[in-house]
């Protein structure tokens, strides 16, 4: 049974820098996502991640978060660099995964009902003060 376990969430001042990581166990995932959800609102894509037999192609995000998240992986681990951190980016994060059909480039997870994701760990906070 596939698995991901989130980590490297915590409290941080405004424009401070946070490295999460997201491990993956059980599955091999080529689709990969950071999701955050702030307290009352809508679970938000932020970054996506996509390899096949090739390789890695060009990681897509948010564009509240263009140009200050990176999303990286290795075999096992997906990580998501925030740097210039901001109080909006307070919240909740989520890595996801998808396999088979939906998975086929980096933007995956765009344009898709979060709830039709089948994999995602529990979740790390992260809390930036202004």
């Amino acid at each position: 049974q596939g698995q991901l376990v989130e980590s490297g969430g915590g409290s941080v001042e405004a424009g401070g820098s946070l490295t999460l990581s997201c491990t993956i166990s059980g599955f091999d995932a080529s689709c990969l996502a950071w999701f955050r959800q702030p307290p009352g609102k809508e679970r938000e894509g932020v970054a996506g991640h996509y390899t096949n037999i090739v390789g890695s192609t060009t990681p897509t995000y948010a564009e509240s978060v263009k140009g200050r998240f990176t999303i990286s992986r290795t075999q096992k681990t997906v990580f998501l660099q925030m740097n210039t951190l901001k109080p909006e980016d307070t919240a909740m994060y989520y890595c996801a995964a998808m396999v088979g059909i939906g998975c086929y480039s980096s933007s995956w997870y765009k344009n898709r009902d979060w709830r039709e994701i089948p994999y995602w760990g529990k979740g790390t906070q992260v809390t930036v003060s202004s």
